[in-house]
């Protein structure tokens, strides 16, 4: 018997509690911003370059270089071309997550660490990335799963696939052979797109960064496709109704009645912290134009508000 949480009624069902949900939440700034780095830590691992949330937050917050910038030299692309095209596929018209991008790229612009990091991914996959966009985003007939799981199996064989060169190798005898070119898997360029096929195919309101989870290898069976898919979106909006009533549940803790003036920026501190824990001072000034010394100030002034020390 199939499992009830993966029935596809169940999935839309859960689906449209999140999205009715983040319609009118005080948290869905907050939300989606810890979304699209969930969505981009599960991005990661299907593109063979895992990494951690917390490895994407220190990064975007300043402590540290991109993630496996110097120990994933083999890598089929680098995080940050990554990162990038995983941002890139939001949807621009909702106003709120423009605003949690526009945050996101203050403190860290993926446009320019892209550039700075890997520009040769960008050219490798960029094609690749908008023809699935083109293809996913397009008009449904029907507003199914299924629908959704066999324009999936349809992009999948019309995307090229990028290849490398092959290497000469010279051994120390001096004899030579040539490696045989690298091929690289498109399924996460597929699922970077999956949540706005959701959108197109009037499953979802908005963009849900977190719908990105497909398996290694599309079975070429639209109905067991969309099996998987049901799973996985019943699992990822059960999981974030709780992460929403968590978050919801933090802000109602927050200080109301505040000591400090009209203009003071600390409110919305507090806010950020949420959705990007650990914030340097020096992302804080730059978030928040300030000085460091004013931002120093600030975050001393927040932990002292919320009993943090």
């Amino acid at each position: 018997m199939q499992d009830f949480s993966a029935s596809p009624d169940h999935a839309l069902l859960l689906l449209g509690q999140l999205d009715g949900r983040l319609c009118n939440s005080p948290a869905t700034d907050v939300w989606l911003a810890r979304a699209r780095l969930k969505g981009a830590s599960m991005l990661s691992g299907f593109a063979g370059v895992p990494v951690s949330v917390a490895e994407l937050q220190n990064w975007i917050c300043g402590r540290t270089p991109p993630p496996r910038h110097s120990e994933g030299l083999n890598d089929p692309l680098s995080v940050a071309a990554l990162f990038h095209f995983a941002l890139s596929a939001g949807d621009d018209r909702d106003p709120v997550a423009r605003a949690t991008l526009n945050i996101s790229r203050t403190l860290l612009d993926d446009r320019k660490e892209v550039g700075l990091w890997a520009p040769e991914d960008l050219v490798r996959f960029g094609p690749a990335w908008r023809m699935a966009q083109m293809l996913l985003d397009a008009p449904y007939a029907a507003g199914t799963l299924p629908a959704v799981a066999q324009r999936l199996i349809d992009a999948r064989g019309s995307l090229d696939t990028p290849v490398t060169e092959g290497h000469l190798v010279t051994t120390a005898d001096g004899r030579q052979w040539r490696i045989d070119p690298r091929r690289f898997d498109m399924g996460w360029v597929l699922a970077c797109h999956l949540p706005g096929a959701f959108v197109a195919a009037g499953l979802s309101l908005r963009h849900l960064p977190c719908l990105v989870g497909l398996p290694r290898f599309l079975p070429d069976d639209a109905a067991s496709l969309a099996g998987e898919i049901a799973a996985m979106v019943a699992r990822q909006a059960a999981q974030g109704l709780i992460e929403l009533d968590r978050l919801e549940a933090k802000l109602a803790r927050l200080p109301v009645e505040l000591e400090v003036t009209r203009r003071s920026k600390a409110p919305l501190l507090m806010r950020l912290e949420l959705a990007y824990p650990g914030l340097s001072k020096m992302a804080v000034a730059r978030l928040l134009g300030v000085s460091h010394q004013g931002a120093t100030k600030l975050v001393a002034q927040v932990e002292r508000l919320t009993g943090r020390h």
